[in-house]
């Protein structure tokens, strides 16, 4: 196998993904409503040849398999978007449509270089008559933290070996260990409803346990480690001043980097709502959405990923995505721009408006994202990489509108296929030696406790 012919593969997809990538733009779904994109996803792989299983109670998800024998190699896939993130291809703040929904995590471009990818490595295993199973994961409800969650308590994932993960970002890097795990809870308070001004006394106030769970949230914070993150929405309104609150309710993330630490944190600021609801006179249910673990990885896995991606090489943009992109930084603070250049060891004066370089090693060891996704679930059942590319200027945080307009261009388009190569490039690896794949596992079984499904 010439592992060049292999990687050049992807450009046959090119226009696919391209496509795909708009389309998708074009019809943000959020997530738990991807009928549209599965839709796409499952007619192109039937037409090249996979087999569709449909995943029990989650219509918008899939598994779709090509090949025969070990290894088993997991491509994940998702494409839900994020609410109120509508966004123009243009470097001024400006709604498609108002309130609507938009791109904004690149999960558009997410799935469309992973299956141009796998499409690639297909090609290549039918013509190389090669033993070995490709699975392409068609992954709803990221954004809410739970579709591959799901997807696991279902069995989807029994049988593989290895999965590979990719994501949009502003830097081109690999993580061994990245992503908090994470807990989405909802703390419901039920009260009595009564006339704030003739009869106030006869009330008991939902929203006041919800305002006082918060001000306990805030001295909790103090008082947890220092890398995790408690945060929270709510949307009691619906009520004039003149109405006690007989319904109110408070939806809480509660971050940290090891699923331990998240379980402890959630009990006290269970106690916290526990005590807001005692003190209003009211009472009060938990209802836990969803749960996550960290993503944790595995040094051999890791070091094909960094191979992988030094061999393809940094994504190379033209002079119009350069220039677009500068647009867009000069719509950053300083601030934003100074700290995303720390995470990979630049300083402002270096002044990188799209990330061209790969990161180093002892970086990509050390940084992590401190966001949660539900692929850490993935990372602890199976040995899991993940690495990013530059798809949005430096300083843009994902989940901005800055990255959303990134997404409709053709910058996330460059980034994405730099992915797409990084992909087939490590199925070539691991089925050309598939001795790798056993240390893979090996590493994981020595370094990952026994998973505990977060819905159990």
């Amino acid at each position: 196998m010439n592992k060049q012919e292999w990687i050049q593969q992807v450009e046959k997809y090119d226009q696919l993904a391209n496509d795909i990538r708009m389309q998708l733009w074009e019809n943000p779904e959020v997530a738990g409503e991807e009928k549209f994109a599965s839709a796409l996803y499952r007619k192109v792989l039937v037409e090249n040849g996979f087999t569709i299983t449909e995943v029990p109670d989650m219509p918008y998800a899939f598994v779709a398999e090509y090949g025969q024998g070990s290894p088993v190699i997991a491509v994940l896939g998702e494409y839900d978007a994020l609410p109120n993130s509508s966004q123009k291809v243009s470097a001024v703040k400006e709604e498609v449509n108002a309130g609507g929904n938009g791109h904004g995590c690149g999960h558009n471009i997410l799935g469309a270089a992973a299956l141009a990818g796998t499409l690639a490595a297909k090609d290549m295993i039918e013509a190389n008559k090669l033993t070995g199973t490709i699975r392409f994961y068609g992954c709803p409800e990221e954004e809410t933290l739970i579709g591959k969650v799901k997807m696991i308590k279902a069995g989807m994932f029994d049988g593989c070996d290895v999965a590979l993960s990719w994501h949009p970002m502003s830097t081109n890097q690999v993580y061994e260990n990245s992503y908090l795990a994470n807990n989405s809870i909802k703390f419901k308070f039920y009260g009595v409803a009564s006339h704030a001004g003739f009869a106030p006394h006869l009330g008991r106030s939902a929203l006041d346990a919800v305002e006082l769970m918060n001000v306990g949230a805030n001295y909790l914070r103090e008082h947890i480690i220092d890398q995790a993150r408690v945060h929270y929405t709510t949307n009691s309104a619906g009520f004039p001043p003149n109405i006690v609150h007989p319904y109110a309710d408070v939806w809480y993330y509660v971050r940290a980097p090891h699923r331990s630490d998240v379980n402890e944190i959630t009990e006290r600021l269970t106690d916290v709502a526990k005590g807001a609801a005692l003190m209003a006179g009211v009472t009060m249910e938990v209802e836990k959405i969803s749960g996550t673990h960290e993503a944790k990885g595995v040094p051999t896995m890791t070091d094909l990923a960094y191979k992988n991606l030094v061999e393809v090489g940094a994504p190379k943009f033209n002079t119009e995505e350069m220039a677009f992109a500068e647009e867009l930084q000069g719509t950053l603070t300083d601030f934003q721009i100074t700290n995303d250049l720390k995470l990979i060891g630049k300083r402002r004066e270096d002044n990188p408006v799209l990330h061209q370089e790969v990161c180093s090693m002892e970086i990509n060891r050390t940084c992590t994202i401190n966001a949660s996704s539900d692929s850490g679930d993935v990372s602890m059942i199976m040995p899991m990489a993940l690495f990013t590319t530059a798809c949005w200027p430096v300083g843009a945080p994902a989940h901005s509108w800055q990255a959303t307009a990134s997404t409709g261009h053709s910058i996330a388009h460059t980034g994405a296929m730099t992915a797409a190569k990084v992909i087939s490039g490590m199925i070539h690896d691991m089925l050309e030696d598939p001795s790798m794949v056993v240390k893979m596992k090996e590493e994981h079984a020595a370094t990952h406790d026994t998973y505990v499904n977060p819905l159990d």
